[in-house]
């Protein structure tokens, strides 16, 4: 691995020593029907008619920005059996953005992106006319069908890593596309790793940034002080340094429990995200999906991941 932090053992342990926030990398989730993946996702998108680079930015530059999660009606959000019933929308989960080295092992390897492939999977979505959206507009489609643009897709960043300040950030805006990235407080400002000031840019910017928690501990294991330690300062942090309401969550290795949701709620999240394990029926704005986009797939291979997992 590149590097690692200057902090706690047990931090060590929490990261996983893969710098990645999840236990899976297949798309092991939900089975995957025809009109799951027709709905959001044509069949050959290659032949989509926004394709191209030009096109794809031009429709990003267009979209028109999503409502408000408080403005939408309660019942809307609390109808679990309408949600879970929309087609899912692909989202796409990247950590580290590098080349790898002779210290990464193969299992590392699928958390670690290298720069020439990120770039190459960016360019195939936006060739293949992929646009993509921010938290709020899939909070919207979800409770109430409200309409994406075509070919939807969500890019997050866990972790904070400083590759996705740098070689994430520039790629994206070559599309006319934004991100998601969910911050990892403890690691703001330390080498390698994003500072503050690259936060609010970011958010600056349009792009959303969401929680991760402060130091990457299972919200399973949660008791006592993790709830404020984990949950509460990191929020008031985001929400100092970006001048923003932090409304969305990211698990750290995509665990999670029915018990967080109306502890995540009560602190003003409206929706959280897993990987690739199945929702909660009852609650699946807490356990939207998301699959790791690995560093051994081509784009080709990527592009089939997204139609086989959603």
């Amino acid at each position: 691995m590149k590097h690692l932090l200057t902090v706690a053992p047990a931090l060590l342990t929490a990261l996983g020593l893969l710098a990645g926030c999840d236990s899976k990398t297949a798309t092991t989730g939900e089975a995957r029907t025809p009109s799951t993946t027709e709905a959001v996702t044509p069949a050959d998108p290659e032949k989509a008619a926004t394709s191209g680079e030009a096109a794809t930015a031009t429709e990003e530059a267009r979209a028109t920005p999503a409502p408000d999660p408080s403005t939408i009606p309660a019942a809307k959000a609390g109808d679990a059996a309408a949600i879970y019933a929309r087609p899912q929308v692909p989202i796409l989960c990247y950590h580290q953005i590098r080349d790898w080295t002779g210290r990464d092992s193969k299992g590392a390897k699928d958390y670690i992106v290298p720069i020439a492939k990120f770039k190459e999977q960016m360019k195939m979505l936006a060739d293949s006319g992929y646009h993509t959206i921010q938290p709020d507009q899939l909070y919207a489609y979800l409770t109430t069908g409200a309409k994406l643009p075509p070919k939807p897709v969500m890019l997050t960043f866990d972790d904070t890593d400083l590759d996705q300040f740098t070689i994430a950030r520039p790629t994206l805006a070559q599309y006319g596309y934004k991100g998601v990235y969910f911050v990892m407080t403890v690691s703001l400002g330390r080498p390698h790793y994003m500072t503050k000031a690259m936060v609010k840019q970011l958010a600056d910017e349009g792009n959303q940034i969401g929680s991760h928690t402060w130091d990457h501990h299972n919200v399973k294991k949660y008791q006592g002080k993790d709830w404020e330690t984990q949950i509460d300062k990191p929020t008031k942090t985001l929400e100092e340094i970006t001048g923003k309401k932090i409304k969305y969550f990211a698990y750290p290795f995509g665990l999670w429990n029915p018990q967080a949701f109306p502890e995540l709620k009560q602190r003003g999240f409206v929706a959280a995200f897993s990987l690739a394990e199945k929702r909660d029926q009852q609650d699946p704005l807490f356990t939207i999906r998301r699959i790791i986009a690995s560093g051994y797939w081509s784009p080709k291979t990527l592009s089939n991941s997204i139609r086989q997992s959603f």
